[in-house]
């Protein structure tokens, strides 16, 4: 018998569980209760850690409300507070592709890229809604792995990778004579030359971002020895090679750099960090944004930089929140969510979610998805971020996960199949699931880890050898998370 059957049939023996005939495993779905595991929370006001509701240090919770405030604003062309939209853009505010279950969080169940058009956000003389976005599909973002040939089809010896921006602000009031084409995406669609990305939930982030190098370098020599096929590496800043841990791949470093990115990327906002509007990769290749697309905030680059002028206030520390970037505070808020609180009876009980758990250990899903990283360095920011434990359920390392998750992107050192260990605190409360949003069932996700050349087929074999029950267990644990 193999070693994976053997280990399913020593946890089935040692859990003392017996199968049941006709039962079949099932995700339970988004759970519900409290948002985030935080009563009191709500959609528009997700949590902040401890340490900021308390006032540690003074003013810091003026700081994480100005940047929550910021997060939700709606951009425009050139017109009212928040100019800068465009000239090509995915979406018009960060709340609105990051907000299940709470502002910061992950795509919602209504997508509102779907509704650019009817809402007048994008004009219908020059935008279409491309047909993979849906209604109650995930948020996009889209790539094309390849530059193209003259007929159309990928030219695999000239990578691209870089954003395809799903919308322009030309027919927008202010836009002027900015005359813009959206990417043809039907044709790289056609020629398997499209992949996406979905908003990853941001709770939590200042844990992440606090973690020292050697917590991450102990916990990786740690699980070295691991015999299931998992050999993981962390994808390193260029610049002064330490480890970044942003994004599907890790790709950045910091989350100031992951928010500078965002809003240049995903609105068109040009910024103190990215200081130019941005082209299509093609149009970069090329000639670059025509003339009559620069600009059309009217207040010359970047777009959004620190407030020199604020307005008197008597609250001093509200008024020293209003001076930096929009970037600035974004990372800010970003840094002070707490962290998602799981559940220890929901869904299946406390039994099953504990069993679950253990199960999870024993079959090698908690060598990539570390539950714990302990602990944070000293923080100069916010207690709560100091000497506390990082309950991520990740290793914040890339690994190969095989041709049926490869998107043949590369982003720093992670290539083409590689992709960052997806924090699972939260899981419980997510909608889509993998990089590309490709499905909503915990269940699917798993068996989509095992395909040709993944770290992770012996794990998923090991899933598989268990007995209904079992798996119902972990998919219950994950759904607690």
């Amino acid at each position: 018998m193999k070693r994976s059957g053997r280990l399913a049939s020593s946890l089935f023996l040692a859990a003392g569980i017996f199968p049941v005939i006709g039962l079949s495993q099932q995700d339970p779905g988004v759970r519900g209760g409290a948002i985030n595991g935080q009563p009191g929370v709500t959609q528009a006001n997700p949590a902040p850690l401890a340490s900021v509701t308390n006032e540690q240090p003074s003013g810091v919770l003026e700081f994480f409300q100005n940047g929550l405030a910021r997060f939700q604003e709606v951009e425009t062309v050139n017109s009212g507070a928040n100019v800068g939209l465009g000239p090509r853009f995915n979406l018009n505010s960060c709340s609105g592709c990051h907000a299940q279950p709470a502002v910061g969080g992950s795509g919602p169940a209504s997508n509102p890229e779907f509704t650019l058009i009817s809402s007048g956000v994008a004009s219908s003389s020059t935008n279409t809604t491309p047909a993979f976005l849906s209604a109650h599909g995930p948020t996009r973002e889209v790539r094309f792995p390849f530059f193209t040939n003259s007929n159309g089809t990928p030219n695999t010896n000239a990578p691209n990778g870089g954003v395809e921006t799903i919308f322009t602000v030309s027919g927008l009031s202010g836009a002027s004579s900015c005359s813009l084409q959206q990417p043809n995406f039907a044709q790289a669609i056609a020629n398997n030359n499209a992949i996406f990305r979905i908003p990853t939930p941001t709770f939590g982030e200042g844990l992440i971002e606090n973690l020292d190098e050697s917590t991450l370098l102990a916990n990786q020599a740690s699980q070295s020895g691991n015999n299931l096929g998992i050999s993981g590496a962390f994808n390193r800043n260029g610049n002064d090679g330490t480890i970044a841990r942003f994004g599907w791949k890790a790709q950045n470093k910091s989350l100031l750099l992951f928010a500078a990115e965002a809003y240049n990327v995903e609105m068109g906002i040009s910024n103190e960090i990215f200081t130019n509007d941005r082209p299509l990769p093609e149009e970069e290749q090329a000639s670059g944004l025509p003339s009559g697309c620069l600009n059309l905030g009217g207040n010359g680059y970047p777009e959004d930089a620190t407030n020199f002028t604020v307005t008197a206030n008597s609250n001093q520390a509200t008024q020293n929140a209003q001076v930096p970037s929009d970037i600035v505070l974004f990372a800010e808020f970003m840094r002070l969510l707490a962290p998602p609180t799981p559940s220890t009876t929901t869904p299946g009980g406390s039994d099953a979610i504990a069993n679950g758990s253990g199960l999870f250990k024993a079959i090698g899903c908690a060598v990539c998805h570390t539950p714990t990283l302990a602990s944070t360095q000293a923080s100069n920011v916010t207690v709560s971020l100091s000497n506390a434990k990082v309950n991520a359920f990740s290793d914040f390392e890339v690994h190969h996960m095989g041709h049926r998750l490869a998107d043949n992107v590369s982003q720093g050192g992670a290539g083409g199949d590689q992709f960052r260990s997806a924090p699972l605190w939260g899981a419980g409360q997510r909608i889509f699931f993998l990089h590309d949003g490709r499905t909503s069932d915990l269940f699917s996700a798993i068996e989509h880890h095992a395909s040709q050349g993944s770290e992770a087929n012996e794990v998923i074999e090991n899933f598989n050898d268990l007995n209904a029950r079992q798996q119902q267990q972990i998919l219950d644990f994950l759904r607690s998370l």
